[in-house]
C-alpha cells in the first residue's frame, strides 16, 4: 500500500492502527526480501486440513454412535434431537473455529464499520447453525469456506510469483574484473561501469554492454524471445538471461536494483494500482449488494413469524440459506484472479501490461496507429549518399556533422556520426547546442550558427528552392534526406534509408485479421511514408506530423474508429502514447519516456507481439465473462431450490465455495496464453525504406 501523507503527523504507527481496524496487520515496506515464517508459508495450510480431520472425525464418530449415514447426518436438521455426543460437538466446534480462523477477524471489523463483506455473511451463518444446533452444517460451511480462502491464496501466489521467480533466478554475485584477476562481489555492491566476466552457461548478474567476446544468449525471460541472440561486443545485455557457449565481458550499465527485470518487476506489481473497469464495478455491486443482502435475510427471517405467526426455527433456517447463498465469493475474484494471471503470463511472454484497466482496454481496441521509426521500419537507418553543396567539401561537412550529431540519440543521428567515424573525421568544436523537438538540432561553430534537420526544419532556416530537384529525386528513392547549412546558407543534403521490418508486414496483417484497422504515423516526408506503408499494408498514412500532430491524429482515429492503440519508441511520440486508448512502446529501441508513458511495453522488437497481446486481452474478458456468468448462474439455481424447500445450509454454501473454485481455476487458465507467436521472421527482400526526423 502506499501512502500519501504528511509523514510529521501521520505515520506508520497511524497507518498500521488505521489497517488493524479492518481485521489486517501492516508493516512499513521493506524491499529487501525477507524469509517467511513457518506460520506464514504454511499456517492456513494448517488450519485447513485440521479443519477437515475435525469435521471427518466429527462425522465419523456420530455415525458410529448414534447410527446412521453420513448423508443422513448431513441432511438432518435438527442434529440435537439425535442427542448428538458431546466429543462430537466439541471435535465438530474445533473444525468451525480452524476454519474461520483466518476471516473470523475481518468478519468482526466489518460488521462493527457497520459494512459487512463476505466474511461476515460465513460468520453469522455459522452462528446461526450453531444457534440452531445445526453442528454439522456449520462445521462443513466453515471448512469450505476456508479450502475456498486457500486456494484463493494459492492462486494469488502463483500469480505473483510466476513475476517474481524473475527477480529470484538473478545470480547473488558477478565476478567482477579488476586488471588480470577477478572476485566475487554480491550483485547489489557491483558499481555501475564495472566490468564483470560471465562464462558458458552462467545467468548475466546485471544489464550492461558487451565489452569483449561473443555468445549466443537465451533472452526469453525478459524479452520473450524464444531463439537466442547473438551478442558480440557493443550489443546490450540483460540481467537474469542465460549466457550460452562463450565467455564474454561487459561493462555495467545499470544497478541491481534498476535492471530491466527489476523495473518489469516493479511495474507488473504497481499494475495491481491498475484495476479494470469490470473489476471496479463488481466491488461497487458487492459493496451495496451485501448489506442489501443481509437485510433481505433480516426480513425473511423476522416478517414471517412476527406478522404471520411463522416458526421462528424454520424462518431463521431460511434467513441463513438466503446469507449463503447470496455470498458474492465467486463474483467478486472472478475478475481480479483473471486479471492477474492474464498480466503474468503476457510477461513471461515479452509483454508487459501495466494494469488491468489496460489489459480490458485492449481487448476493446478497434484500430491501432503505429509510428514509422524503430517500430515499422528497423530504426537502424545507414547513410546511402552525401551531397555538398556551394563549394564544401565532404570532410568539412562531415566535421561538423559530427559535432553536432554525436550529442543526439536519434537514429538519423547515429547515422551520421557512423558515417563520419568510419572516414576518420574529428568533430569540430562547438557551444550552445540546441535540439529542436521533431525538427533537428543547431549549435555555434567558428561563430555562426550551424543547424541540421529535415527538409522543413530546412526550408525555416534558409533558402532550399534550388536545391528542390535533388530533394525530389532523392524522396522518390524511398531515402530520408536530412539538411544542414550554416545562417541562411546550405551546406550539404544527406540521403539516408531504413529497411523495414522482417515480420513488420506479418505483424499488420495479423492485426487486420483481428479486425482492426490501421494507420502510419510519421515525420517523414509523405513520399517516403506512403513507400513504407504500401509495403506493409498501411493504407491510411500521415506523413510529416510534429509530435503534437500525432497526437490529434490519435483524437481524430478515436473519434472515427472508436478505442485506438499508439504504437511508438521515442520521445517525439509521448504525447501521442498518452493520449492513446492505449500507448503501446516497442522493443529495447524504446527511450525510457516512451516506455514510461506507454500503458503495454513490447519487450521484443517484433510487431507480432501486438495482435498477440489483443488476442490475449479478448480471450481474458471472455473469460471474465464467463466467469461472471457461472457465479450469477450458480445463486440463480439454488434461489431455485430453495423457494421449493429442497436447499440446506451445506448445500448453498457447497454451491458458492464451489462457482468461487470454478472461476478461480477458470481464471487461472490465463497462465497459458495462446496464440504465442514464435521464431525469427525471415529477412525481406526489402530495403530504402524512410527514415524519419
Amino acid at each position: 500500500m502506499t501512502v500519501d501523507a504528511d509523514t510529521d503527523a501521520f505515520g506508520p504507527e497511524q497507518v498500521a492502527a488505521a489497517v488493524s481496524r479492518l481485521g489486517m496487520r501492516a508493516a512499513p515496506w521493506d524491499a529487501a526480501p525477507r524469509a517467511e515464517s513457518w506460520w506464514e508459508a504454511h499456517g492456513r495450510h494448517a488450519l485447513v486440513v485440521t479443519s477437515g480431520l475435525a469435521l471427518t472425525a466429527g462425522l465419523v464418530l456420530h455415525v458410529t454412535v448414534a447410527g446412521g449415514g453420513v448423508v443422513e447426518t448431513l441432511l438432518a436438521h435438527a442434529h440435537g434431537a439425535h442427542g448428538v455426543d458431546r466429543l462430537v460437538v466439541l471435535l465438530l466446534l474445533a473444525g468451525i473455529a480452524a476454519g474461520l480462523f483466518p476471516s473470523a477477524p475481518k468478519a468482526v471489523a466489518s460488521l462493527a464499520r457497520l459494512r459487512p463483506d463476505m466474511n461476515a455473511l460465513v460468520l453469522v451463518s455459522v452462528v446461526g447453525a450453531l444457534f440452531l444446533a445445526e453442528w454439522a452444517e456449520a462445521a462443513v460451511l466453515a471448512f469450505l469456506y476456508g479450502l475456498s480462502g486457500l486456494i484463493e491464496s494459492w492462486s494469488a501466489r502463483r500469480a505473483r510469483d510466476a513475476i517474481g521467480s524473475l527477480l529470484r533466478i538473478t545470480p547473488a554475485t558477478a565476478a567482477v574484473v579488476h586488471g588480470d584477476h577477478e572476485h566475487r562481489t554480491p550483485v547489489d555492491r557491483v558499481a555501475v561501469g564495472a566490468h564483470v566476466r560471465v562464462r558458458p552457461g552462467e545467468r548475466i548478474p546485471c544489464d550492461g554492454v558487451v565489452t569483449d567476446g561473443s555468445s549466443y544468449v537465451d533472452q526469453a525471460l525478459v524479452t520473450g524471445e524464444s531463439v537466442p541472440a547473438w551478442k558480440t561486443a557493443g550489443d546490450d545485455v540483460f540481467a537474469g538471461t542465460v549466457n550460452g557457449h562463450g565467455m564474454v565481458e561487459l561493462r555495467t550499465t545499470r544497478a541491481a536494483s534498476d535492471t530491466m527485470l527489476a523495473r518489469i518487476t516493479r511495474m507488473v506489481g504497481e499494475s495491481h494500482h491498475h484495476r479494470a473497469p469490470t473489476e471496479r464495478f463488481i466491488d461497487r455491486f458487492a459493496r451495496y449488494y451485501t448489506p442489501l443482502m443481509f437485510a433481505v435475510a433480516l426480513a425473511v427471517g423476522a416478517v414471517p413469524p412476527l406478522l404471520l405467526g411463522g416458526d421462528w426455527e424454520r424462518w431463521f433456517y431460511q434467513a441463513m440459506l438466503i446469507l449463503l447463498i447470496s455470498c458474492p465469493c465467486g463474483l467478486v475474484i472472478s475478475t481480479p484472479v483473471t486479471i492477474a494471471a492474464a498480466i503474468a503470463s503476457a510477461t513471461r511472454h515479452g509483454v508487459l501490461i501495466k494494469g488491468g484497466s489496460h489489459l480490458e482496454e485492449l481487448g476493446r481496441l478497434r484500430a491501432v496507429a503505429f509510428d514509422k521509426t524503430g517500430i515499422v521500419t528497423r530504426g537502424e537507418p545507414e547513410v546511402r549518399e552525401l551531397q555538398p553543396v556551394n563549394g564544401r567539401s565532404e570532410e568539412e561537412v562531415l566535421a561538423r556533422l559530427l559535432s553536432v550529431e554525436q550529442r543526439s540519440e536519434h537514429p538519423l543521428s547515429r547515422a551520421i556520426v557512423r558515417y563520419a567515424r568510419e572516414r576518420g573525421v574529428e568533430p569540430s568544436d562547438l557551444a550552445d547546442f540546441t535540439a529542436v523537438e521533431g525538427r533537428g538540432a543547431e549549435a555555434r561553430i567558428d561563430g555562426r550558427r550551424f543547424w541540421v534537420g529535415s527538409t522543413r526544419f530546412a526550408r525555416e532556416r534558409a533558402a532550399t528552392e534550388a536545391f528542390e530537384p535533388e530533394l525530389a529525386a532523392m524522396q522518390r528513392a524511398d531515402e530520408t534526406v536530412v539538411v544542414c547549412g550554416a545562417g541562411d546558407d546550405v551546406w550539404a543534403l544527406v540521403a539516408l534509408a531504413d529497411p523495414v521490418r522482417a515480420e513488420a508486414p506479418a505483424g499488420v496483417a495479423q492485426v487486420h485479421r483481428l479486425g482492426l484497422r490501421s494507420a502510419l504515423l510519421t515525420g517523414d516526408n509523405a513520399v517516403t511514408a506512403r513507400s513504407v506503408g504500401a509495403r506493409v499494408g498501411v493504407s491510411d498514412v500521415r506523413a510529416e506530423l510534429l509530435p503534437d500532430g500525432k497526437a490529434e491524429a490519435i483524437d481524430e482515429l478515436i473519434a472515427r474508429h472508436g478505442p485506438t492503440a499508439m504504437v511508438g519508441d521515442g520521445i517525439n511520440d509521448s504525447q501521442a502514447l498518452l493520449r492513446a486508448s492505449v500507448g503501446v512502446a516497442m522493443g529495447g529501441n524504446a527511450t525510457d519516456v516512451a516506455a514510461e508513458s506507454a500503458d503495454v511495453v513490447l519487450m521484443q522488437d517484433d510487431l507480432r507481439k501486438l495482435p498477440f497481446a489483443v488476442d490475449h486481452a479478448r480471450r481474458a474478458r471472455r473469460v471474465i465473462i464467463e466467469n461472471i456468468t457461472v457465479a450469477l448462474g450458480a445463486k440463480a439455481v439454488f434461489l431455485a431450490f430453495m423457494a421449493f424447500g429442497a436447499a440446506t445450509l451445506w448445500m448453498a454454501v457447497a454451491a458458492d465455495m464451489g462457482a468461487s473454485l470454478l472461476v478461480t481455476f477458470n481464471g487461472l487458465r490465463m497462465l497459458r496464453p495462446a496464440g504465442v507467436p514464435t521464431g525469427p521472421a525471415s529477412e525481406p527482400a526489402l530495403a530504402g525504406a524512410g527514415q524519419e526526423t
